[in-house]
C-alpha cells in the first residue's frame, strides 16, 4: 500500500440507480479531507480475507467541499472485485484507506466552453467539474447515455442543480447520444469523454475529424484498453545489466514492482503518463491512449502500465 494515505471511515451508503452505488467517507481523525480539482480521483484501500483491494474512483462533490469526500460505483458481474466488494460487503462504519486526491483528467483553462460527454458511470468525474464551472460561472453542457432514466445515476440531482446544462439520452426511448454533438460549437470548446473504451475511441476520433485540436480533446478510462493478448516478453534494464522476464498475462509495470525496482505510477490503465520510461532499444507495442501519435512513432519512450514489446526485447534506461 501506498505510505501517504488517510484513513477514512464509511459514513453514508445510498443507492444512486440499481446498479450503482455512492459512498461518503469522512476522516477517521474528525480532521478536513484536502482540497481537489474538478477530475480528481483517489485510489481506495479494501483489506479482505482475499487480499488489498487497490481501486481508483472519481470524487463527485464540490471540490470546495472538504468535510467528506463522495464516490460512486456500479456494480459489475464482470467486476475483479472490487465493485463487487464494495456493494456487497463494505458497511456504514467500515475504516479504510485512501490516496490523496490525483488528477489526471483535469478541467482546461483555456477552454471558452466545456462540453461534457459521459457515457453511464463515466458520469462521475463531471459532477466535480459541473460543481467547479458553475460556481464559477463558466459555460458548459452535459451530455449523459444510459439505458433508461430509472437506470441513470445521479438524474434527478442533475435535473435539479443543471437543468439547462443537462441533456439526457435513453437508448431504451430510442434517443440516442451521437458525435454529432461536436459539431458547431464555438471557437474554444474544448470536448472532455468519460465511459467505455469503445465510447471514447469514437468519441476521440470523430473530434479529431471535426477539426478539434489535440489540446481541446480530453477523456478517462475505467480499465486499461484491450488491444489483443498480453504475450510474454524480456526487458533488460540498462544502468543495472539485469534481465526481466514478463510473463504472459502480467503487465512491465507489476514486473518491476515485483523485482523491487523503483518504477513510478499512478492509474494503471494508461491514461496518465506517470509510468513513462525511456526505451533505448527494441520495438514498442504501444497500449496507451497517453502519448501523442508522433511520440508512439518515435518508439523512445513507453507507459509500463500496459505497452509491451511488439517483438521479443527491449531496452529501458532503468
Amino acid at each position: 500500500m501506498a505510505t501517504s494515505t488517510i484513513e477514512v471511515v464509511v459514513e453514508e451508503i445510498k443507492r444512486e440507480s440499481p446498479t450503482v452505488k455512492s459512498f461518503k467517507l469522512v476522516a477517521a481523525n474528525g480532521s478536513s479531507l484536502p482540497r481537489f480539482s474538478g477530475g480528481s480521483h483517489i485510489t481506495t484501500y479494501v483489506q479482505t480475507e482475499y487480499g488489498l483491494i487497490e481501486r481508483h474512483y472519481s470524487l463527485t462533490t464540490d471540490p470546495d467541499i472538504t468535510d467528506y469526500y463522495q464516490i460512486a460505483i456500479r456494480r459489475s458481474d464482470q467486476s475483479r472485485g472490487g465493485s463487487i466488494y464494495w456493494h456487497d460487503h463494505i458497511k456504514i462504519g467500515d475504516k479504510l484507506y485512501i490516496s490523496y486526491p490525483k488528477n489526471h483528467f483535469p478541467l482546461s483553462f483555456r477552454a471558452k466552453h466545456h462540453v461534457f460527454f459521459a457515457a453511464g458511470i463515466g458520469i462521475t468525474p463531471f459532477l466535480a467539474m459541473a460543481a467547479d464551472l458553475k460556481k464559477k460561472g463558466k459555460s458548459f453542457e452535459l451530455h449523459y447515455a444510459a439505458p433508461s432514466k430509472e437506470l441513470c445515476a445521479f438524474h434527478d440531482f442533475l435535473l435539479s442543480i443543471y437543468p439547462d446544462e443537462t441533456h439526457f439520452y435513453f437508448s431504451k426511448e430510442k434517443r440516442k447520444m451521437t458525435t454529432d454533438l461536436m459539431k458547431n460549437q464555438p471557437i474554444g470548446t474544448h470536448v472532455y469523454f468519460c465511459g467505455t473504451e469503445a465510447m471514447i475511441r469514437e468519441y476521440a476520433e470523430a473530434a479529431k475529424a471535426f477539426g478539434y485540436p489535440e489540446k481541446s480533446i480530453h477523456f478517462e478510462l475505467f480499465t486499461p484498453p484491450d488491444f489483443g493478448p498480453l504475450q510474454a516478453f524480456q526487458v533488460k534494464l540498462n544502468k543495472s545489466n539485469q534481465v526481466l522476464d514478463v510473463q504472459e498475462g502480467k503487465t512491465l509495470l507489476e514486473t518491476l514492482l515485483t523485482h523491487n525496482i523503483q518504477a513510478p505510477y499512478s492509474c494503471k490503465i494508461g491514461g496518465c503518463g506517470s509510468c513513462q520510461v525511456n526505451v533505448l532499444k527494441g520495438e514498442i507495442d504501444h497500449r496507451d491512449f497517453y502519448l501523442s501519435d508522433t511520440e508512439k512513432k518515435e518508439g523512445n519512450v513507453m507507459l509500463t502500465c500496459v505497452s509491451r514489446a511488439k517483438s521479443g526485447y527491449l531496452i529501458l534506461d532503468l
